[in-house]
């Protein structure tokens, strides 16, 4: 028990962000030795060719500036499926054309209202950025989709003709399609976007086919040799990768990365040991919980993990 002494921090000028990663191993406390095994654990899984890499994440970080860090694992291939929510898919097309800004927590959400301004913790949303915008980009993309013969689509084809129509390199959609990469969403009528294909319904009788999406996980999951994710939140987005997983017996490599308590026996904040009890995840995988804010964690285990897939 007593062979790993802690040691302290030693920081340069010089000093770069995998250096400095690298450090918190040995200088420990009490988050930082889950973020160090989190990028060793993330660089195993990404070297492991046998691997089917899943990303699954919440819509609410897609409207901070962590939708660049989630952009750059898309655009640098780094990852093989995504699983999101329908909030992601309203943020990524909204802020290829809108701003959203800074607030906080403590403003004045009665006024806030009243000037046509959505308060999301401490960014804000303007309508104009976010309802206005998705409805009229969603009525010119279905409207296309309807004129091409399209009746029914799967939420993948979905995905990958948004990415394909927005050509704006800030997109994580934009880059899913450019390197061919699937992104599925379950849950796609809780948003903006869901809710504008049931608007177009009304007079179009397009149809969203969930199975089909089902399907083509069970057979990446069938195929695959390993399989390993990096969930960054809860929700529909994490159960549904590990939901998938049970059925080749578990997850070789699980990052969990979430705020989310387990002690009112959510699936938010259940931790990968109550997974390796319904067989989501093996009771041998490489597996950690980071406890934390991921838009002040992650883009540090991405920004490490890079410069060490570089050197």
């Amino acid at each position: 028990m007593l062979e790993k002494p802690i040691k302290d921090y030693k920081i340069t000028d010089e000093m770069s962000i995998n250096e400095f990663v690298s450090q918190m191993e040995d200088a420990w406390g009490f988050t930082a030795g889950k973020i160090a095994l989190g990028v060793k654990i993330l660089e195993k899984m990404i070297k492991d060719e046998d691997c089917v890499k899943f990303l699954s994440f919440t819509a609410n970080l897609v409207a901070t500036g962590l939708r660049g860090a989630l952009k750059e694992l898309v655009k640098r291939k780094l990852v093989d499926v995504i699983i999101t929510t329908c909030g992601a898919l309203d943020h990524d097309l909204a802020r290829c054309w809108k701003n959203y800004y800074r607030g906080d927590f403590f403003m004045d959400d009665k006024m806030l209202h009243e000037k046509g301004i959505n308060r999301l913790g401490n960014v804000l949303v303007p309508n104009e950025s976010y309802g206005i915008i998705i409805e009229k980009k969603m009525r010119l993309l279905l409207e296309s989709l309807w004129s091409e013969g399209i009746r029914e689509i799967s939420t993948r084809e979905l995905c990958r003709e948004i990415g394909k129509r927005i050509s704006n390199e800030s997109s994580i959609l934009y880059w899913a399609w450019k390197n061919n990469i699937p992104v599925y969403v379950p849950g796609i009528t809780d948003g903006a976007v869901g809710y504008q294909i049931w608007l177009f319904s009304q007079d179009h009788k397009i149809k969203i086919d969930l199975l089909k999406d089902e399907q083509e996980l069970n057979d990446l999951i069938f195929e695959a040799k390993k399989t390993g994710a990096l969930i960054i939140g809860g929700g529909i987005s994490k159960h549904h990768v590990i939901w998938w997983n049970q059925f080749k017996d578990g997850l070789d490599y699980a990052i969990y990365l979430s705020t989310a308590v387990e002690w009112d026996g959510s699936l938010s904040g259940a931790r990968p040991r109550e997974a390796v009890s319904w067989g989501k995840i093996k009771g041998e995988a490489d597996r950690v919980m980071i406890e934390g804010d991921a838009t002040v964690i992650l883009p540090i285990m991405v920004a490490a993990l890079l410069d060490r897939l570089h050197k």
